[in-house]
């Protein structure tokens, strides 16, 4: 009786992996939609993310001095809340499309034989220390405050810069490659 109760379990285990498996969303990795992701992902951070300006502004210590000197208590904690949520939301879209990026960097490097190993590692190393920094900022953030780590904040909006560089020139390799492959497609058709 209990040898039946434990085959019952592993096939429980096994058909419940695998339906798992099965409703997965399968997308094929180095495709179109995974490329367009990659440079949606880029645009964001580089366009919407990461300008000098924005970063500035959503934690800009002036705006707390002067909320502080003018308003009431009860204003302050509105304004720190706010401010905290905004910081809170900037660090979250920052770390998704960097894990985005990630992503794509992750499934190209296994279709292109041509990529640098060293390179490679160095741009998988600094995606997962972007993603560490990313998440130990919101800590920092939701604990202390939009104003407890300024530095970390530059270093991570500079790092995620560095970063959107790489894979711009990952992303134009790929598209290069792409363009060589098709052109050498329709040259092939062209000729038949």
């Amino acid at each position: 009786m209990i040898s039946l109760i434990f085959f019952l379990t592993i096939g429980v285990l096994l058909f419940s992996s695998l339906f798992f498996l099965a409703r997965r969303n399968p997308r094929p990795e180095g495709s179109s939609a995974a490329l367009v992701e990659a440079q949606q992902a880029l645009m964001t951070l580089q366009a919407g993310l990461l300008p000098v300006g924005l970063v500035k502004r959503v934690f800009a210590r002036e705006d707390w001095d002067y909320v502080r000197l003018e308003t009431t208590h009860s204003i302050h904690e509105l304004f720190m809340d706010e401010r905290k949520a905004v910081a809170l939301l900037w660090l979250g879209q920052v770390r998704a499309q960097i894990g985005n990026l990630g992503r794509f960097h992750r499934g190209a490097a296994r279709h292109y034989a041509k990529l640098n190993p060293r390179l490679e590692l160095k741009v998988a190393l600094s995606f997962a220390g972007l993603t560490a920094a990313c998440r130990a900022l919101q800590v920092l953030v939701y604990l202390g405050g939009p104003y407890a780590a300024p530095r970390m904040v530059e270093a991570v909006a500079n790092a995620a810069a560095e970063v959107c560089k790489i894979s711009e020139q990952s992303i134009g390799f790929l598209n290069a490659a792409r363009l060589g492959v098709l052109a050498v497609q329709s040259s092939d058709a062209a000729r038949t």
